[in-house]
């Protein structure tokens, strides 16, 4: 059944660098050493140890193990507390979302800044930039080292009521917001709207109980998580990406071969179909009657509300300006008609 096989099919999508990342380390140091190096992956999942991130990531354990590394897994259902073990030491790499990935590296932890990626192909274009070895500095903060960014998808606004179809009607609406996101927290205000805080294991519930007038999560989320409920009778799916979600992995460089990193990108990038096709089949399995079209004007002013918001978090040193800037170059090769392309200032 869909619903039985699509969490597998989202879980599948994050996991793709672990799933490359460990083999190939193994095989850099399994002539070292006779015995597994031991080492600690911390996998967020909503779901805990039954759930479909934590289930994916389990099949490749014997393939790590072949490779000379023995992994112990380790699932979380609060990426907070991953996150904070994996910066005290207690994990050796860590999946994470890519807003709560911000803390361990700025640049990456700015690629989910809203309205900076419109779609795929712009997506597409950041993350085959990304993956050249070139690129590298800009993944590697301190400590830490991002070893893989995968693709979520778009972030779209799901509502119970339809008729709030404008920025204008988002005013005092109450949305599901990840308060510990400075750009989410400060986007809902700037529409007028109320911050009920939530985090990415609690707000579907929100959701769907009636407990908040709206939320937003990628298509991949509305099947797992049942957003549906939320959705009917009356609600919609707006078709218009307020930003690209992203899962990244990250390892404390002084754990792994220097070269682990980009062996994960390189091979990465030639898979990265498989992840846009379960992105692609999550879109597709909305209902079409469900999905809200806006009208150009209205996109437009979305894409000025969420510009003018962004450009406020570049200011306020939340976001990477060099990665607004890139994200900007990438837009403007792509449509060069978009009117932010006229200026010379890159955010």
């Amino acid at each position: 059944m869909k619903s039985a096989n699509l969490p597998q099919r989202v879980a599948l999508a994050t996991a793709l660098c672990a799933s490359l990342v460990f083999p190939s380390m193994g095989q850099a140091q399994a002539q070292a050493q006779n015995e597994p190096l031991e080492r600690s992956f911390c996998v967020f999942d909503p779901v805990g140890a039954n759930g479909p991130l934590f289930a994916i990531t389990k099949t490749f354990q014997p393939v790590a193990l072949k490779n000379g590394i023995k992994l112990d897994l380790r699932a979380y259902t609060d990426e907070k507390v991953a996150a904070e073990d994996f910066k005290a030491g207690q994990c050796d790499a860590v999946l994470l979302t890519g807003t709560r990935a911000r803390e361990f590296n700025k640049f990456t932890g700015s690629l989910e800044a809203m309205g900076a990626v419109p779609g795929e192909e712009e997506m597409r274009l950041l993350y085959n930039t990304l993956s050249q070895p070139k690129a590298r500095p800009f993944l590697i903060d301190g400590p830490y080292e991002v070893a893989g960014v995968f693709p979520g998808g778009a972030i779209y606004l799901h509502t119970r009521d339809r008729n709030i179809d404008s920025v204008e009607k988002l005013q005092g609406k109450r949305i599901a917001t990840l308060d510990y996101d400075q750009a989410s927290v400060r986007m809902v205000r700037h529409v007028g709207a109320s911050v009920v805080g939530s985090n990415s294991a609690n707000f579907a519930g929100k959701f769907n109980n009636g407990s908040v007038d709206l939320a937003y999560a990628p298509a991949v989320a509305y099947t797992p998580l049942e957003l549906y409920k939320g959705v009917q009778p009356n609600g919609a799916v707006v078709k218009y990406a307020l930003g690209y979600m992203n899962f990244q992995v990250i390892i404390h460089r002084d754990r792994f071969p220097d070269s682990a990193g980009q062996m994960v990108r390189d091979q990465a990038i030639k898979r990265i179909d498989e992840a846009y096709e379960i992105i692609a089949q999550a879109e597709a399995e909305i209902p079409e009657d469900v999905w809200m079209q806006l009208p150009q004007e209205d996109t437009a002013e979305y894409d000025k509300m969420l510009r003018k918001v962004r450009l406020s978090l570049l200011e306020d040193g939340v976001y990477d300006e060099r990665a607004i800037k890139l994200m900007k170059a990438i837009r403007c090769r792509v449509d060069a008609t978009r009117s932010e392309c006229a200026s010379v200032a890159g955010t």
